[in-house]
C-alpha cells in the first residue's frame, strides 16, 4: 500500500500529462498551417502569382519537421523513453535557435530588399498595354484581389485597353471616364481609381511583418518545449531509479 501510494504522488508532479497535452496542440497547429501552406501554394501556382520556391520549400520543411518532432516528444513522453526526449530536445533546440536567429539577422533583408525585389519586378512590366500575357494574368488577379487598377498612374496606365478587372461596382472606389478621358474607353465606365503598386506593396510589408513575427514567436514557443522536455527527462529518470529501488528492496524512505 506504502508503494502504490508514493508511485501515485510520483506521477501526480510529472510533466507527462502537460507535455503530452502542449505537444498535441503543437501537432494540431503543424497540421493545419501544413494544410494551409499547400493550399496557398496551390492558389499560388493556380494565379501565377510570385513567390519564392525557396520560401515555399523552408516553410515545408519547418511544418513538417515540427509535426514529426512532435510525434515524436508524445511517443517518448508516453513509453517512458529517454532516447526519444533526447532526440526531440535536440530538434527543438536547433529549431529554435536556427528560426530566433535566422529571424533576428534577416529581418532587415525580407524588409527591404525582397520588397524592392517585388516592386521592381512590378515597374518591370511596364508599360501595361504591351506587358506579356502571363503579366497581364498576374496583373488581372492583384486587380482584383486589391480592388485597385494599373500601377502607378491607375487606368492610365492601360492606355485604352483597360481590362474587365479594372471595373468598379463600390462608390467611393470608383473613378467615371467620360470617352475622352482615356482615348478608346468605354463611356461612362467605372474603373477603380486607386493604383495598385502602393496598396501591394503595403500589403506586401504588412505580410512580411507577420509571417516574421509568427516565426520568432514560434522560436520562443519551441524554447519553452525544450525545458518542458529537459525537465520531463529527468523526471523519468528519477522514477526510473525509484522504481529500480522498489524493485530491488533497498529503498530508504525520504530518499526520493
Amino acid at each position: 500500500m506504502q508503494r502504490s501510494a508514493v508511485v501515485v504522488v510520483a506521477d501526480k508532479t510529472s510533466l507527462k500529462r502537460p507535455f503530452i497535452f502542449a505537444n498535441a496542440v503543437h501537432m494540431a497547429l503543424c497540421f493545419f498551417m501544413l494544410t494551409m501552406t499547400v493550399a496557398w501554394h496551390r492558389d499560388l501556382l493556380q494565379t501565377g502569382k510570385m513567390v519564392s520556391h525557396a520560401s515555399v520549400v523552408i516553410m515545408y520543411i519547418i511544418e513538417i519537421g515540427c509535426l514529426l518532432l512532435s510525434v515524436l516528444g508524445v511517443f517518448g513522453a508516453c513509453q517512458g523513453k529517454r532516447w526519444c526526449l533526447i532526440l526531440y530536445a535536440a530538434g527543438m533546440a536547433a529549431a529554435s535557435q536556427t528560426i530566433i536567429v535566422r529571424t533576428a539577422l534577416s529581418y532587415q533583408d525580407i524588409y527591404e530588399k525582397r520588397v524592392v525585389r517585388e516592386e521592381t519586378k512590378l515597374l518591370s512590366m511596364m508599360p501595361l498595354s504591351t506587358t506579356s500575357k502571363a503579366n497581364r494574368t498576374l496583373l488581372y488577379s492583384i486587380q482584383e484581389e486589391f480592388e485597385c487598377c494599373g500601377l502607378i498612374e491607375g487606368y492610365k496606365d492601360w492606355g485604352s485597353s483597360i481590362p474587365p478587372s479594372c471595373n468598379c461596382q463600390y462608390p467611393g472606389k470608383c473613378i467615371r471616364l467620360r470617352g475622352s478621358a482615356t482615348l478608346g474607353a468605354p463611356k461612362n465606365q467605372y474603373v477603380y481609381q486607386e493604383p495598385c503598386l502602393p496598396i501591394y506593396v503595403s500589403e506586401l510589408k504588412l505580410a512580411f511583418s507577420l509571417a516574421m513575427g509568427i516565426q520568432f514567436g514560434s522560436g520562443v514557443f519551441w524554447v519553452v518545449f525544450l525545458i518542458m522536455s529537459i525537465k520531463l527527462m529527468g523526471q523519468i529518470k528519477r522514477k526510473q531509479e525509484f522504481m529500480a529501488l522498489l524493485q530491488s528492496n533497498r529503498y530508504v524512505p525520504g530518499a526520493f
